[in-house]
């Protein structure tokens, strides 16, 4: 008998139970705050932006079909390990300018000999739109379904990811800890319902609001603004 829907089902909120468990080890508060978490967002790409160890991330933004930013994503454990972050996804509209964002939190666990902890800023190029609808529809797949290329990890070092046409994501990230780097294996992109609906007070799915063009926040203008240039 195969676990495949059981585990389907689960894994979204084991990932929830990993969050709690990394919340209570970090000293660090997460963003939890709707604006304040785009407020953090629109930091954290000016600044990924203005390194100059990130040569190919102009390039790759004016290319991407969405973009996922998480301003902090911890990492922590002792032979389990769990990774864990809030922030938005985007996308762009069909006529090329970018839409409004949808609240996420990017989550992961693993099982092993490790120990130590990490924070580090995540961005995630999503170079085509079939990506874009696939983390909005397959909640929790992510890993399963994506190819994820390493555009940046930990030290500053660039990958080969120019050359990996292929790949559906580029990662992007700014460790800081005694871990090596920032792993998606086992990720799954989680909605956050309740940022999203106190961001733009209505009852909107990341589906409404991403693909369907159907809200707006103009204090979002700043993260978009930030985007475009």
């Amino acid at each position: 008998m195969s676990c495949g829907p059981y585990k389907n089902f689960l894994l979204p909120h084991i990932l929830v139970l990993i969050l709690l468990y990394l919340g209570a080890c970090s000293t660090t508060p997460q963003f939890t705050d709707s604006k304040q978490l785009i407020n953090q967002s629109v930091r954290t790409l000016a600044i990924f932006k203005k390194r100059t160890d990130l040569e190919t991330l102009p390039g790759q933004l004016k290319a991407a079909a969405g973009i996922a930013i998480f301003p902090s994503v911890y990492k922590a454990g002792f032979i389990a390990g769990a990774e864990g972050g809030n922030g938005i996804l985007i996308a762009k509209k069909k006529d090329g300018t970018w839409g409004y964002p949808a609240f996420y939190t990017l989550a992961s666990g693993s099982w092993g000999l490790q120990f130590g902890g990490l924070k580090s800023g995540v961005i995630l190029i999503i170079r085509n739109s079939g990506a874009v609808k696939s983390i909005i529809n397959d909640q929790g797949k992510i890993s399963l379904e994506m190819n994820v290329a390493a555009g940046n990890v930990g030290t500053g070092m660039e990958g080969s990811v120019t050359t990996n046409l292929a790949a559906d994501i580029i990662g992007f990230s700014d460790s800081k800890g005694i871990y090596s780097g920032v792993s998606l294996e086992g990720s799954a992109f989680i909605r956050r319902t309740d940022l999203n609906q106190e961001y733009y007070r209505i009852k909107a799915t990341p589906s409404e609001i991403i693909l369907g063009n159907k809200v707006n926040n103009q204090h979002a203008d700043l993260l978009r603004r930030e985007l475009e240039h």
